[in-house]
């Protein structure tokens, strides 16, 4: 298991990469403003502290090969200040794209300023793209990077939101219901029943609650 440098584990329960980039926090509290184009979680406790924790991310979601993850390590500590703006662009994405899936959840146009960052990154991210030959026939590939590459590692992450958004899986994206999490995750279950990110943690939780409040 993976662990942020705050020493909370990283969670892969999303069913998406740009989901579980998404849910690197430890939870979300909901904004008291209750108008639906205001309404932005706040962050409870972040876990992408700093380069490595998104780099550890990186590792545990096997966005990226131990060689490209040991070349980023190796360019982080050569270059910390475009580390450090590389972590802000991330943590900046992951916000932006939390809202974006937000408002298609809750059916409402998402903010132009999100849909700036969203595309801005993606543009960067494809510019990069290249198809390659491989021992299987012919697959994606990344060439060039900005910020002495390290913002290599946003890149499939940006392929993949751009994927789901596009795709008729965007309807089956649901928000874990427990008070204090607020998750993002992908509903695969036929009924789409789904309302935790975890049965054992939120889904419990919300069971010993209720029982409490009966007795």
């Amino acid at each position: 298991m993976n662990f942020s440098s705050t020493g909370e584990p990283f969670r892969y329960v999303g069913g998406r990469v740009c989901l579980d980039f998404i849910d690197t926090v430890s939870g979300r509290l909901p904004n008291p403003r209750s108008g639906r184009r205001d309404y932005v979680d706040q962050v409870e406790i972040e876990r992408l502290v700093d380069f490595g924790d998104l780099l550890s991310w990186a590792r545990g979601a096997n966005l990226l090969t131990k060689a490209e993850l040991a070349d980023l390590e190796v360019e982080a500590s050569k270059a910390p200040a475009s580390a450090t703006r590389v972590l802000n662009r991330a943590r900046g994405l992951r916000e932006a794209m939390y809202r974006v899936f937000k408002a298609a959840i809750e059916g409402w146009h998402p903010e132009p300023a999100d849909m700036e960052i969203l595309n801005r990154e993606l543009g960067m991210a494809r510019s990069q793209e290249r198809l390659i030959r491989t021992s299987e026939g012919f697959g994606w590939s990344w060439s060039g990077s900005n910020e002495a590459g390290l913002d290599r590692v946003l890149y499939p992450i940006l392929r993949s939101a751009a994927e789901l958004l596009t795709s008729d899986e965007l309807d089956r994206v649901a928000q874990c219901g427990g008070e204090d999490c607020h998750w993002l995750f992908l509903d695969t279950s036929r009924n789409r029943s789904r309302r935790w990110c975890m049965m054992a943690e939120c889904g419990n939780r919300a069971k010993v609650r209720r029982f409490r409040e009966r007795q």
